[in-house]
């Protein structure tokens, strides 16, 4: 029979390690997070070799004696807890298993002065004190973390390049960073400076600043309060609009009371939000910051502190949804802002050389085919100018084609409405109208997809389709015994959406009804999904994403298709409703749905800026 030992300290404080310092990064998330909780104003990061090297973090924070500073080393010891109430903790770290835990797979330096008093350095060589005494520094604390995993080769050997460590520590900063706008960071990597932040920013200008500086021109703000007045929830933030967006969800910053986390129920909560302004294999860009009373989440599910649980994960969910699509409702009749810098280098100046004049039809299809001319060459029509010039051009097929209206007074100048007035169309699909500052380009099919969509919303489309559709036989669907459970618990949600299901037996549901917009919908499958949907975000999103998707399927097919002539007055009655209309700015698949060509583009263009 095996014999039950006590496990000797230095290998207790690796196991230890094993939990907290997997990797270079999560060594540094630890000390950077003990230089907030210490009161620091400005925090400065050195990294060798992406951490591999070497991580140097100093602070200005309030420091400690010697005798902190060994108890400090020591496992199970922090001041971040003054009592037993470990479910009210607000601090970033509070384990106590941090520095011990590092300095026994690593060479550590640590070095601390409280204000008023003198410095005082401890080094721990791989959980043994190699030396210890005075120290200069200013007030603050440095700690110096060398040689990681170099006693234990097991574990070094599965660390990746350089280049990927650095990118992991890159990442762990940035969003400590965005969450303190506070405290002012510095991060260089072998010498070089990577990025630098003042202390005291606004929020919205520390996220652009270290997510996209054009963050801040494709984005609106979120700020929404929700809950009892005595135990509130705010979520705060900035969040990209649907045009701008991400072929990734790496650039979704999630914080729930300052503190970065990576969960499952927020990134389904931000999906959600975005379900129909969004195609499956694109992400938003955002940074949302969820502020809720301590005593309604546990922060600590996770040794790392990465994830976290709710008590009442419904309404995080419901704030998190509404939050957004409010935001976005009254911000995303902006598109992308800038136009594409490929589509302007697309532009041709005027030719230096003109071109000679032609003296038969033959050179008049070698200059046009010069000057990249794709049209129709030989099928003359009768002159309509006088001058010889344009003769030529109309008696080769080149006159103008337009409709031709009877001229009617416009509904205001150009600096009278935000998306201008209609000038005309171009290829039967683009809409052109002089706005203030500039010209304003409108996708007339996408534009109104999104009008046609916002319309049967409005006129209760959505209840409409979730009537139920009786089955003629009900549908014995069998399933995992959990996922039975998963799904009769949210019964009566699926019964508002027009799913009616009851349990049959401990491994099967029996479906006797769906929406009649899914009627054509397998039952099995649709469960299935629905139960895997349940287990993952933990609610019931996939079958209302659905019915999104077969509202927006309708808004496509009764929209103004492409190729279709519009008058003056209806591209007009468009724009204007457009600005009326929230979430203008995009189509049911993410694509902008205007863009706007400034005047100084304009100018640039013919050589006057």
């Amino acid at each position: 029979m095996p014999v039950i030992r006590r496990l000797p300290e230095n290998l207790v404080n690796r196991i230890a390690a094993g939990e907290v310092v997997e990797r270079p990064a999560a060594a540094l998330k630890e000390l950077v997070e003990n230089a907030i909780d210490a009161g620091s104003t400005r925090i400065d990061i050195a990294l060798k070799l992406g951490g591999l090297d070497g991580i140097e973090v100093t602070d200005d924070g309030c420091g400690m004696t010697p005798a902190e500073m060994a108890l400090a080393l020591e496992r199970h010891a922090t001041s971040k807890l003054p009592d037993e109430a470990i479910e009210q903790v607000v601090t970033l770290g509070f384990r106590g298993e941090a520095l011990p835990s590092i300095a026994s797979v690593s060479r550590m330096t640590l070095e601390s002065r409280p204000r008023g008093a003198e410095g005082w350095r401890r080094v721990v060589d791989h959980g043994a004190v190699a030396e210890e005494g005075p120290a200069a520094l200013p007030p603050g604390t440095r700690v110096r973390v060398e040689q990681v995993f170099a006693k234990v080769p097991a574990r070094r050997k599965f660390l990746r390049t350089s280049r990927s460590e650095y990118a992991a520590c890159h990442d762990v900063v940035r969003r400590l960073a965005m969450a303190r706008p506070d405290v002012g960071f510095t991060l260089s990597n072998d010498g070089r400076r990577i990025f630098q932040v003042a202390p005291g920013e606004d929020l919205s200008t520390r996220v652009s600043r270290l997510v996209a500086r054009e963050l801040g021109d494709n984005s609106v703000s979120v700020d929404i309060l929700r809950g009892p007045a005595d135990a509130p929830i705010r979520l705060t933030g900035i969040a990209g609009l649907p045009t701008y967006n991400r072929g990734v969800a790496d650039h979704q910053y999630l914080f729930v009371n300052g503190r970065p986390v990576k969960d499952r129920l927020l990134t389904g909560a931000v999906r959600g939000a975005y379900s129909d302004m969004l195609t499956r294999d694109r992400h938003a860009v955002l940074a949302l910051f969820l502020d809720v009373p301590a005593s309604e989440v546990d922060v600590n599910v996770h040794p790392a502190k990465t994830e976290v649980r709710f008590r009442d994960p419904a309404m995080v969910r419901g704030i998190i949804v509404s939050g957004l699509r409010n935001a976005l409702s009254s911000g995303d009749k902006r598109s992308a802002q800038a136009p594409d810098p490929k589509a302007m280098g697309n532009w041709v100046s005027e030719i230096n050389t003109p071109p000679k004049q032609p003296d038969s039809l033959q050179d008049n299809r070698s200059i046009f085919a010069g000057m990249g001319w794709q049209g129709r060459v030989d099928a003359p029509t009768p002159p309509i100018w006088r001058d010889t010039e344009s003769a030529i051009f109309a008696e080769n097929g080149f006159a103008p084609q337009a409709p031709a209206e009877e001229a009617i007074e416009q509904p205001g100048d150009a600096t009278t409405f935000p998306m201008g007035v209609a000038r005309g169309q171009i290829a039967l699909t683009y809409i052109v109208a002089e706005a203030e500052g500039g010209l304003v380009i409108v996708d007339q099919h996408a534009a109104h997809e999104r009008l046609t969509l916002e319309r049967l919303r409005a006129a209760g489309a959505e209840d409409a389709m979730a009537r139920s559709q009786a089955l003629l036989m009900p549908d014995v669907v069998e399933l995992d015994e959990a996922d039975c459970d998963r799904i009769e618990e949210a019964a009566d949600k699926l019964a508002t959406l027009g799913l009616s299901v009851e349990r049959f037996g401990p491994d099967a549901m029996l479906v006797r009804a769906v929406p009649a917009a899914l009627k054509g919908a397998d039952p099995q499958k649709l469960l299935r999904d629905i139960a895997d949907d349940i287990a993952q975000s933990g609610d019931t999103l996939l079958l209302g994403e659905r019915l999104d998707h077969v509202l927006a399927t309708m808004a496509c097919h009764g929209s103004v298709r492409a190729g279709r002539r519009l008058s003056v007055a209806e591209m007009n009655a468009l724009l204007r409703e457009m600005e009326r209309t929230p979430r203008s700015g995009q189509c049911n698949h993410g694509r902008p749905t205007w863009v706007k060509l400034s005047m100084d583009d304009v100018e640039k263009l013919f050589g006057r800026k």
